[in-house]
């Protein structure tokens, strides 16, 4: 067996609500061995990873994994299972996995969730490879030993891959909010959603001034802005050379504080310099990163960080050095390892506190005290490691926060406010934070610096005191309480009409005044322009809308390989509209059924959040059972029916329980609720609707109504929208008219068999002397569904000139123009049918052929060669089509 390939889904998708991998897995000559005919399989699996004896499988109780294992089940989900029993024995909490067919015989889908996705990614590979060597009759201590390693590899990318602790309290202070939540990169998380997203690095805010921020970093620089405003700041200079350091000495007098100029985290500092040997040792190290040197008199008192956020302090620390208490046995070192041991205790950043380090640092502040870590302090002796209190060098943190005397409090907000940062740590150095600083001597309490991107780890998890939400500070910070980071989106799916009611919708919302971005079949635009060409309609151009900050509403076009290969680029959604259900795509990726296909395009639906509204065509039977699925009705959403026959007993109930629909009466699209029928356009004033003859655009104008109802666009609004849309530049490649020396000329997208069916009927009313058609179907299509396709074009058209797709889909060329011209003759016996194989060939045929009077529908694979040809012919594009059958 092998991996053929493994992919993310980040979003919601099929298989899960949260991000899944979904490794695709051939299983070769194994395809047709269940694990019952294997020998050895489940005994070795069991040895190697006992906790699979607790795994429940679809038996629901423990020990149902193995009865399944010891009936015969196949080993796609016994990889499945193997990788789940990894991710506990790793720490990284892993329960859900599913094992589905993916195509070809012996070919699964093996989905499993993360919460590390570089660490689950290395595991479910490894779970492949344990299962193969399993399978391969391995030494128990060659299995063991390929375990154990990927156990630890697991954990190191866990660790690696991990939210900082500042990062983790601002995101879950985000999910509380409901605010949708990205990470990109190392240590940048989006927040929000187009015009409201907003940015976040550590604690550096959305709206956080570079200016400030660099100011900051420069200590110096730091303490003039504070000195000139009046804030207490220790006297100190600025040297670069060893002399210049020992004159300072000289000039201040002891005790000192050295620090580099731009350091942070403690690095490089040393206090109580007194004597001149300390200061070269002192200099040298912080001048080791090569910067200028900040000498400064060292005020005495408590380390304290205040923590101000826009402008108002929310919480305050009295930090302590890292330290151990001697018990007369053990020396320094080994009370640090014991001090380690705390599970609290971790590398970096990663744990509530940082691990104790006996480097270079450390020991150069126990030999200033005359001590070395083999130095074993008396019982009840309290030894400091480090002289700096800082967390990242292992030191605790108790909360002080109610003891803040108002006058701190005041001198730190302003602090923060002179050198102009929104979030701040301001350290601070006093007898006592509760006390007033006018009570003080001159000198008796001061700011030591004011930093950027202050950690947030000691507020949330202090050693000692009440943690406090410094996160949730943060988060109102960038979004105020009642503000929300969502702006209003819609997903739009179906078979066919899709691209049309996004463009429909997304021009009727704009009315508004709002900028929409919006993803179709063929490109993404954001307010009119289009940014990126192409097919567009997955998540990853969703992606792109919604972290434009420009788009205010977003209309996404969302294709059924989207949602299968790669989820929804959203959590929720404002309003879902699926138009319709046919035959189309079956035999893919799976999909066998119409419920199949349902299955994947219901998640548009399912993913409506609470009060959104979801729109369905009534006139579809399969849609017209999906509200009764127990998926769509766990939440309260709001449900509008699309319909052509608003007679239809099932929009009539609906309605009369109070429910909305926007259908077709008379003419007119209407709004219907609360009884009342609000008519809003003219069908015929439509102009995609080519004078109410085109049903399915008509169609296509309701969902479109309803969604920008749904979007907040008012009647009058969607109207205007309707009226303006102009086929040709709004709606480029679908039902497109054109005039060729009196020969009209459609062009449409059409490539299933009701797409064809519904373009026939439309011409069916139009006064033409003949219909012809080019036509073909995708190759990657069942051979029946594209007979059918044959079928239907042999009876809309007169004429039938079969052409096949550049793509073939991994089809042998030819073979899909036979089955089209099968389906035509048994559909149409005598039918003119021509096989043309190259599509410029088949165009300029039919147009060749064409006489004055008559109508070419040519259904393109490549729109800008059809336009190419065209143009070449003198084509003149129309608006109205050849007179309705019947008019006067």
């Amino acid at each position: 067996m092998h991996v053929v390939e493994l992919r993310t889904i980040q979003g919601p998708s099929v298989f899960h609500h949260r991000p899944v991998l979904v490794l695709t897995l051939d299983l070769e000559d194994l395809a047709e061995t269940p694990s019952h005919r294997l020998p050895g399989l489940a005994e070795r699996l069991l040895a190697l990873l006992p906790g699979l004896t607790e795994h429940g499988c679809s038996r629901g109780h423990p020990g149902g994994l193995v009865e399944r294992l010891r009936e015969g089940t196949y080993l796609g989900h016994v990889v499945e299972h193997v990788a789940i029993e990894l991710s506990h024995r790793a720490g990284l909490g892993v329960n859900f996995g599913k094992t589905v067919a993916a195509g070809p015989p012996g070919r699964y889908e093996v989905v499993v969730r993360f919460l590390a996705e570089e660490a689950m990614t290395h595991l479910l590979r490894e779970a492949v490879d344990l299962v193969r060597m399993a399978l391969e009759g391995a030494a128990p201590d060659a299995l063991a030993n390929r375990r154990d390693a990927a156990l630890e590899e697991a954990r190191r990318r866990a660790r690696e891959e991990a939210l900082g602790p500042t990062a983790q309290a601002i995101v879950r202070a985000a999910e509380r909010r409901d605010l949708p939540w990205e990470r990109v990169g190392d240590g940048l998380v989006l927040l929000g959603q187009g015009a409201r997203l907003r940015w976040v690095a550590s604690s550096i805010a959305h709206d956080t001034r570079a200016v400030a921020v660099d100011v900051s970093v420069d200590k110096a620089l730091t303490k003039a802005l504070l000195r000139r405003a009046n804030v207490p700041v220790p006297r100190g200079v600025v040297v670069s050379t060893p002399e210049a350091a020992r004159e300072a000495l000289a000039t201040l007098g002891a005790p000192l504080v050295v620090k580099p100029v731009d350091g942070h985290h403690g690095k490089g500092v040393t206090l109580g310099v007194r004597a001149p040997e300390d200061m070269d040792e002192a200099f040298e190290a912080a001048s080791a990163r090569g910067s200028d040197v900040v000498i400064e008199e060292q005020v005495e008192g408590r380390d304290y960080r205040v923590l101000v956020v826009g402008g108002r302090m929310v919480a305050a620390s009295l930090r302590l050095p890292a330290q151990v208490t001697g018990d007369g046995r053990r020396t320094i070192a080994a009370l640090v390892d014991a001090v380690n041991a705390d599970p609290a205790r971790g590398e970096g950043h990663a744990a509530a506190l940082t691990r104790i380090a006996l480097d270079e640092a450390a020991l150069r502040d126990l030999r200033r005290r005359g001590l070395g870590p083999d130095s074993v302090p008396a019982a009840g002796e309290v030894v400091l490691v480090r002289d700096t209190a800082n967390l990242s060098t292992g030191g605790t943190a108790r909360d002080v926060t109610d003891q803040v005397h108002p006058g701190v409090r005041a001198l730190c907000e302003r602090a923060a406010r002179v050198i102009g940062l929104d979030v701040a740590g301001v350290d601070l150095v006093a007898p006592d934070i509760a006390l007033s600083p006018g009570a003080l001597p001159p000198g008796g309490c001061a700011v030591i610096e004011v930093n950027a991107a202050p950690g947030l780890r000691m507020h949330h998890h202090p050693s000692e005191g009440e943690p406090r939400d410094a996160g949730a500070a943060v988060v109102e910070l960038m979004y105020p309480a009642g503000t929300t980071g969502r702006i209003p989106i819609a997903a739009i799916t179906g078979t066919n009409g899709k691209t049309t009611v996004t463009r429909l919708t997304a021009q009727m919302v704009a009315q508004q005044g709002v900028t929409v971005g919006m993803t179709t079949s063929t490109g993404v635009f954001v307010g009119g322009e289009r940014v990126s060409e192409g097919d567009c309609a997955g998540p990853r151009s969703a992606r792109a809308v919604l972290c434009d900050p420009a788009v205010e509403v977003a209309v996404l076009e969302t294709a059924r390989g989207g949602i299968l290969r790669g989820g929804l680029a959203y959590d929720w959604s404002t309003v879902g509209v699926i138009t319709n259900v046919h035959p189309d795509h079956l035999g893919q990726d799976g999909l066998e059924s119409l419920e199949d296909l349902l299955h994947v395009k219901a998640l548009v639906a399912e993913r409506v959040r609470e009060g959104g509204a979801i729109v369905l065509g009534a006139d579809d039977p399969i849609l017209a059972r999906l509200p009764g699925e127990p998926r769509l009705r766990r939440l309260r959403r709001e449900l509008v029916w699309v319909t052509m026959e608003p007679e239809r007993p099932l929009v009539r109930r609906h309605l009369a329980g109070g429910g909305r629909a926007c259908l077709l009466r008379d003419g007119w699209l209407v709004e219907a609720s609360d009884g009342r029928e609000e008519r809003v356009v003219r069908a015929a004033d439509v102009p995609l609707s080519f004078g109410g003859t085109a049903e399915f655009q008509v169609q296509n104008a309701l969902f479109a109504l309803a969604a920008a109802r749904a979007l907040g666009a008012s009647r009058e609004d969607c109207a205007a929208g309707l009226r303006a849309f102009d086929v040709r530049r709004d709606n480029a490649g679908r039902a497109n008219l054109y005039d060729v020396d009196g020969v009209a000329v459609l062009v449409d997208y059409g490539h299933n068999p009701e797409a064809f069916r519904a373009v026939g009927r439309m011409v069916s009313r139009w006064e033409v002397a003949r219909a012809a058609c080019v036509a073909s179907a995708p190759g990657d299509r069942a051979d029946w569904l594209i007979e059918e396709c044959g079928r239907v074009l042999g009876r809309a058209f007169s004429r039938v000139i079969v052409r096949e797709d550049e793509d073939r889909r991994g089809r042998p060329s030819g073979v899909v123009a036979r089955l089209l011209r099968e389906g035509v003759q048994r559909a149409a016996p005598g039918r003119e049918c021509q096989v043309l194989l190259e599509e410029q060939a088949a165009v300029e045929q039919a147009l060749r052929d064409a006489r004055p009077g008559d109508l070419v529908v040519v259904f393109y694979e490549r729109l800008e060669l059809v336009q190419d040809v065209l143009r070449a012919r003198g084509a003149r594009a129309v608006a109205a089509p050849p007179r309705r059958r019947g008019a006067a």
